[in-house]
């Protein structure tokens, strides 16, 4: 089976290594001649993945046109390129099956990332998302994911072409609920490193990945997601390893905040950081579907209007008691 793999970041040669393993044609593409030229020569991201060699049988390239053919076609870009990315594929003769890896939404639209690939071209889509860093699926930790697609055959398809002792992959109808999961518990593995940073403990990183969960959930439901994807990998999974991992940028960013470094200049530390992104476009969300995302809305405030860190967790414990399970206002006591 060919592979085309679209992005060399740390995810991107990760898979394309896990493909190699299966014994299929890879390719990975970068339209950043200056990286390729980088790859060929060491045959490594000494940046993103130190120690780990990409196979001399993976071809590495800038030229698009290479893609044609593929029998899968992989997205692994930030989510902020990702319809570009598809409006290059337009031009490919054959992409095979489409498969998305970035997590996040299109800023202007609003829209999920399987969304913006099937505006631009028609081939079957599937999203691959659930707990995986690129360090440990590289160097052959087992790793289990989602593969999710209104084609069932294109989703059986990728799973197969993936499965080994090391990656193994489940499916999922459900779109919504995937795809809201991975770009969302961004926003919380952020909350999660501020909280980290300010040097607090395990319980309070427990109650904010457990209400982290209740949010995103509640604003999936409303999209239209169903509830119980939430509890599967791509929900608390996915929330899990991306708020206590130190692979994680997007805690490293929350830690670097809560430590007392400005919001530009932890982007310029850390790089592309998907949960800063993900908190205007789901502030966005919520407010459009009149969904309660108190968690949600603390880091809009923090990340974007300047708002104290201590001051948001002070209002956050403070907030009227409610029911856990049902979530509705009960009356405090005297």
């Amino acid at each position: 089976m060919k592979i085309s793999v679209l992005g060399s970041g740390g995810w991107g040669i990760a898979l394309a290594i896990s493909a190699n393993r299966n014994g299929h044609q890879v390719l990975l593409w970068s339209p950043f001649e200056g990286e390729v030229n980088e790859l060929l020569f060491s045959r490594e991201s000494k940046k993103l993945l130190k120690g780990v060699k990409i196979p001399e049988n993976i071809a590495i390239t800038t030229n698009l046109s290479l893609v044609e053919n593929s029998d899968i076609t992989i997205i692994a870009t930030p989510s902020i390129a990702v319809r570009e990315t598809a409006v290059r594929l337009k031009g490919i003769k054959n992409t095979g099956i489409v498969v998305n890896v970035a997590k996040g939404f299109e800023a202007e639209s609003l829209k999920r990332l399987s969304e913006v690939i099937s505006d631009e071209i028609s081939a079957p889509v599937v999203v691959m998302s659930g707990p995986s860093h690129a360090e440990e699926v590289a160097r052959k930790v087992p790793t289990s994911l989602v593969a999710c697609s209104k084609n069932s055959e294109a989703a059986k398809t990728v799973i197969e072409a993936f499965s080994n002792e090391f990656f193994r992959l489940y499916t999922n109808e459900d779109m919504v609920g995937v795809e809201l999961g991975g770009a969302l518990k961004n926003i919380i593995a952020v909350a999660a490193g501020v909280c980290d940073g300010l040097g607090l403990g395990d319980n309070t990183r427990a109650a904010l990945i457990t209400r982290g969960l209740t949010e995103i959930a509640r604003l999936g439901v409303a999209l239209g997601a169903k509830e119980r994807t939430f509890a599967g990998l791509s929900g608390i999974g996915d929330l899990i390893v991306t708020c206590t991992s130190k692979h994680s940028r997007n805690h490293r960013f929350g830690e670097l905040i809560g430590q007392g470094v400005g919001v530009k200049e932890a982007l310029d530390e850390v790089g592309t950081v998907e949960g800063y992104y993900a908190t205007a476009l789901a502030y966005k969300l919520a407010s459009k579907v009149g969904a309660e995302m108190p968690i949600i809305s603390k880091c809009y405030n923090v990340l974007y209007e300047n708002a104290d860190v201590k001051d948001v967790i002070k209002d956050l414990m403070l907030r009227p008691i409610r029911d856990e399970q049902e979530s509705l206002w009960i009356s405090k006591r005297d």
